[in-house]
């Protein structure tokens, strides 16, 4: 086979070497021979042509009589991607050419080849799947290469220190459309079969490119663009690990811009002029990065912001490679490359061929006839020579005036750079030559670069490791070199730079150095590392940060045999300081709080933040224990201590939980679990207060876990039982309402009772649950009641604080069980509590208004014990109150808790509320309460609380009797 690319003419088929057009040993300027030199092997080709300026695509436009109407298809939306385009249209490259250019944008990545097949578009970008095309018998033709490597790459959630694509299997990938055959999937496919990991073994997803998705866990993996996806998964904070195919020896070409053989056989000028324009404007975008990112932005697209385009823009110098590479190139090595690595896919059989597919922009001059002249008159011989002769000076005269030109465009090239380049003499450290972004980057004038040496502008605290890297790039222990560092410049400050340094020839001691400013990216990245270990708020460690550094401890004690004491502290009654003065207040106590318990410990100890009003101190190096109780209760004591907020005082206190390593466990989830235990047992047993875990409490918490696990099935198991008391009307003597109380016969611990895991039911939120369980029992059984034993019958039931605050939670279900059953409201009383009524917000306010619509009664349950307020019962709908059985126990005549049951009794008598006393469990407490005007009784005395069937007996029972009476 025999391919033409850039004028270089590649006879593969014979055996024969590259004939170049031009020589080769044509004398250079020294600079610039020694750029040449550097470039790696694959690459030598196309750089020497670009150093010698043989080829001057890019720069000269051929002639084109007419303005032709062209259409070029984008395989994505508008972007820097394709900022040479932008940049051919807007500097008039195209226009004159005599070419009028309209760019679309595309739908997916394979609207390009569709389009210029179809004829509908001249041109298209396309990856380097345009091979397979060509070899599938479309007759596509590739003009020319502008990204020398491919931006596709894999993007991982970051697991672990060290990065294995191997994880993905049997993970969620997005690798790319699942019904597009040719896509930067097979590259991706390629990659990752020599790394082991089969396409059976993935679960491929069609691919949404929203790098949300990754985020947010839908998938594990997803292909993306090096240019473009990272900038977002960094905004995010994201941690994530990049694969690269490169790492693989799978280095395809990035965007192609190629044609339609129909075309370039039709209009083969309008070709050739297209071409030049473009790769014209790619090298000036590369050089005008922020002149281009404007443009996008006024003329073609606001999908991404300016930082994002000049993101782009910065990630595309090392794929497009502007200086080092002539736009354009192509190397049919590389192309044989990309053929060999689908042949390992199975896409291609071995040893196919691509004559056409790439573009010969300069096709050779055919000499031929001379040789035939010479062989057929010798008489010529002499004639023939001179004409030879002359042809060659000529030639060589040609050359040289194009390495002229070549030198100059590279030379302003070097200037124009994005990329800060240097020579540097590696003995010395003297600049040799240095272009402007260099300059700009390291904030020193041309003088200062001709006085001093490299390592002065080093920032001091880099200055050995680079001289030791460099000392190993001298000694030839790497070949090249690729660090971060920070440089200083004259006016103080410190910039950041990516640093490459490639020595240009073996055994000189000129180094070619590349700079690229990457202080935001060293901002960014601190700023992401500081977000994703440290609470904003309080500036403590975070969780995250908290684990690491205990884990890091314990790895320590466990060597050296000292003991670790963790402390886990909670803020008791905060959640009082936010509802009444603000989450702002809180915070500022937070803050503040933050700052006494660091005042408590010493430097080497850590406190974090976990969350709220959690705080977690670990102290290192313990040789006895007796110092944890010191600091715990100086923590206890600093807390008490008011808290100025504003106009206000704010008074709290904490419960501190302690475990020990090694005393209490073995690994950080243990104990950290034990810690949290024992800071549950402080609040248990009063508050304000710290407790060690203890055995006990482990036990403790497993019984509670188990207990909750069986109550998950105890309502589909039928272990739920309702039991009601009866409601005693004092005067009459008749039942005429009754509570309704939950008990739980457990298979095998027997009748647990509510109190035990009632609360168990709250803090796993199965008590909204089980809260309609009751409710859809309650109103079957008054139903019956109402029809068969009194008309206004009613069912107190008690609702849990933590099913009526719930957010969102409402009476809907209630109201359309009780239409369902045909169940006025007023049979149903709830029954609250006082402490719900603090809170007064509109959330509770709302729900009292719906049940008082509805008709359903509110009872205030153990009114006189908590924070007893006259305001509540005259802003709340209340229509009962009950008084406490601790009222009742001690009725007696002229005692105190008589006279306070008949204040409670006239109080609410005067607001037209009924009263309704608990714990009745003798006749004296009856008739006193009677006596008093209280209007209900309830207790032992009546009966105690009856299943609901022996329940539903009694009722008939008694029922029957009046009805004989």
């Amino acid at each position: 086979m025999e391919c033409a690319v850039n004028g270089v003419t590649i006879g593969q088929s014979s055996g024969h070497g590259p004939p170049l057009e031009c020589s080769a040993t044509v004398l250079r300027p020294p600079v610039f021979s020694a750029l040449i030199l550097f470039l790696p092997a694959r690459r030598a080709c196309a750089s020497l042509l670009l150093a010698l300026g043989a080829v001057t695509l890019g720069l000269v436009t051929p002639f084109v009589q007419a303005e032709d109407r062209v259409v070029l298809q984008l395989k994505h939306t508008h972007q820097f991607q394709f900022a040479g385009y932008y940049a051919a249209v807007e500097k008039g490259y195209y226009r004159d050419a005599g070419l009028d250019v309209q760019i679309v944008e595309g739908s997916d990545g394979e609207a390009p080849l569709r389009e210029v097949l179809a004829g509908r578009a001249q041109y298209g970008t396309g990856s380097s799947s345009l091979l397979l095309a060509r070899l599938s018998g479309k007759p596509v033709v590739v003009l020319g290469v502008i990204f020398q490597h491919s931006p596709y790459a894999l993007a991982m959630r970051q697991q672990g220190a060290t990065p294995d694509i191997r994880r993905l299997a049997g993970k969620r990938v997005m690798l790319g459309p699942l019904s597009a055959p040719l896509n930067h999937a097979d590259e991706l496919s390629a990659y990752l079969k020599r790394e082991g990991v089969l396409p059976d073994q993935l679960q491929r997803v069609e691919h949404t490119y929203d790098p949300g998705d990754l985020i947010n866990g839908r998938v594990e993996a997803m292909s993306i663009h090096t240019t473009n996806e990272t900038d977002y998964l960094d905004r995010a904070g994201f941690p994530y690990d990049i694969h690269n195919p490169r790492a693989a020896g799978v280095d395809f070409y990035g965007d192609n811009l190629f044609t339609s053989e129909h075309e370039l056989n039709g209009n083969p000028e309008r070709v050739k002029a297209f071409r030049a324009a473009s790769l014209r404007g790619w090298q000036y975008a590369m050089s005008h990065q922020e002149e281009i990112a404007d443009l996008i932005l006024a003329k073609y697209s606001r999908r991404h912001d300016r930082q994002h385009l000049l993101y782009e823009a910065r990630q595309m110098v090392p794929l497009v490679q502007p200086v080092l590479v002539e736009i354009g190139y192509m190397n049919p090595e590389r192309w044989q490359h990309i053929a060999d690595v689908y042949t390992d896919l199975g896409l291609l059989p071995k040893g196919v061929t691509f004559h056409g597919f790439l573009y010969n922009a300069e096709p050779g001059t055919n000499l031929a006839w001379l040789y035939r002249i010479g062989g057929a008159a010798a008489a010529l011989l002499l004639l023939g020579a001179a004409i030879h002769f002359a042809l060659l000076a000529r030639e060589r005269r040609r050359s040289a005036d194009a390495i002229r030109a070549g030198e100059e465009r590279f030379r302003t090239m070097f200037e124009a750079s994005p990329m800060g380049i240097a020579l540097i003499d590696g003995v010395s450290g003297a600049f040799s030559d240095v272009n402007p972004r260099y300059r700009e980057i390291a904030g020193r004038s041309e003088d200062a670069f001709a006085s001093h040496s490299w390592l002065d502008f080093v920032h001091p605290d880099d200055v050995a490791g680079w001289t030791l890297q460099m000392a190993r790039l001298a000694a030839g222990e790497v070949p090249e070199l690729s660090t971060t560092l920070r440089l200083v410049r004259s006016d103080g400050s410190v910039v950041w730079v990516e640093a490459s340094v490639v020595p240009l020839q073996a055994g000189a001691h000129l180094k070619l150095c590349m700079i690229e400013d990457v202080t935001d990216k060293k901002k960014s990245e601190a700023l992401i590392w500081q977000q994703a270990n440290f609470d904003p708020l309080t500036q403590l460690p975070n969780r995250r940060m908290f684990l690491d550094r205990l884990r890091h401890d314990v790895v320590k004690s466990r060597r050296d045999g000292s003991r670790i004491a963790i402390l886990f502290i909670d803020l008791d009654h905060f959640k009082e300081v936010n509802d009444t003065l603000g989450h702002d207040q809180g915070d500022v106590l937070l803050v503040e709080a933050a700052r006494r318990i660091i005042g408590c410990v010493r430097e080497s100890d850590t406190v974090a933040r976990l969350g709220g009003d959690e705080f977690t101190v670990i102290l290192t190096e313990l040789q006895l224990t007796d110092r944890v109780d010191a600091i715990a209760q100086n923590i206890i004591d600093s807390l008490l201590a008011p808290f100025p907020l504003g106009q206000e005082q704010a008074f709290i206190s904490a419960s501190i939980g302690i475990t020990l390593y090694p005393d209490d466990a073995a690994s950080v989830e243990d104990l950290l679990k034990h810690a949290d235990q024992a800071m549950y047992a402080a609040k248990g047993a009063g508050r304000n207060r710290f407790s060690y875990f203890t055995p006990a409490l482990q036990v403790a918490a497993l019984n509670r876990m188990r207990l909750t696990n069986d109550l998950r099935s105890a309502i589909k198991g039928d272990q739920l039982k309702l039991y009601f008391q009866p409601i005693v009307h004092l005067k009459t003597g008749r039942i005429v309402k009754a509570e309704a109380l939950l008990r739980w016969q457990h298979p095998q611990r027997g009748l647990v009772s509510p109190l035990e895991f009632i609360p168990l039911a709250e803090s796993s939120g199965l008590i909204v649950d089980i809260g309609q369980w009751v409710f859809n029992e309650s109103i079957r059984w008054v139903q019956r009641w109402r029809r068969g034993v009194h008309p206004e019958f009613q069912v107190s039931l008690n609702q849990s604080p933590v099913e009526f605050q719930r957010e969102g939670g409402s009476y809907d279900v209630w109201l359309r069980a009780l239409r369902q059953l045909d169940v006025p409201g007023q049979a149903i009383v709830v029954e609250i509590t006082e402490g719900l009524l603090l809170d007064a917000s509109t959330m509770v306010t709302d729900k009292l208004l719906q049940l008082r619509d509805a008709g359903i009664q509110v009872a205030l349950d153990d009114f006189g014990t908590g924070y007893s307020s006259l305001s509540y019962l005259n802003k709340f709908d209340i229509d009962y109150l009950k008084i406490d059985r601790s009222f009742v126990r001690n009725l007696a005549p002229d005692s105190s808790d008589m006279a306070l049951s008949e204040a409670i009794i006239v109080m609410a008598h005067k607001l037209g509320l009924h009263v309704i006393a608990e714990g009745v469990e003798t006749a004296q407490q009856r008739d006193l309460l009677a006596a008093a005007g209280c209007d209900y009784g309830q207790g032992y005395l009546f009966d105690k609380p009856l299943p609901a069937e022996e329940f539903d007996a009694l009722l008939h029972a008694r029922s029957a009797v009046l009805a004989v009476q």
